[in-house]
């Protein structure tokens, strides 16, 4: 194990939070992929995939608040850049494994900061939405394992999860 110590970006040499100067980063490509589920009974499952539940498209309603978050993350996160998104995909597919629903988003851009905060915010208000539009069904409904699958580009490059 290394013992060259992690620095934190955004905390000072005084221990204070601040906004990391990207200005002399190179723009760079840059993509990030997350992804998270969300369990239910199996009745609620069916309920959304037939389009019956009650406040209308489960899946569609997700997928757009999903979108509309990952633009909005610098507004949510503190001490997060907005960014100039190029794309922002949110896929949600059912697994009845689960059962349930995972939600995948990816984020790109040009630019001189990655977007991994815009992919896992897509994917934790998609999750959110899913349950709000669901819940009078199933309260007992699980969000979880919200995770980075992938990142690509900047000076760190890439990384995958190794769960991916």
């Amino acid at each position: 194990m290394s013992t060259e110590k992690v620095g934190l970006t955004h905390i000072d040499a005084s221990g204070e939070a601040h906004m990391v100067d990207v200005g002399d980063k190179a723009e760079t490509a840059r993509s990030a992929t997350a992804a998270g589920y969300v369990k239910m009974k199996p009745e609620t499952l069916a309920l959304i995939r037939d389009g019956n539940a009650k406040k209308g498209d489960v899946i569609g309603a997700a997928r757009l608040a999903g979108i509309m978050a990952a633009k909005q993350t610098s507004n949510l996160i503190p001490l997060c850049h907005p960014l100039m998104l190029t794309k922002i995909a949110v896929d949600i597919a059912e697994d009845t494994t689960l059962p349930g629903l995972r939600v995948t988003a990816t984020a790109k851009l040009t630019g001189r900061t990655g977007v991994e905060m815009e992919a896992l915010t897509a994917v934790s208000v998609a999750c959110l939405t899913i349950y709000d539009m669901a819940k009078a069904a199933d309260r007992g409904m699980e969000i979880g394992g919200i995770t980075l699958l992938e990142k690509s580009g900047g000076k760190s490059g890439d990384f995958r999860h190794p769960g991916a």
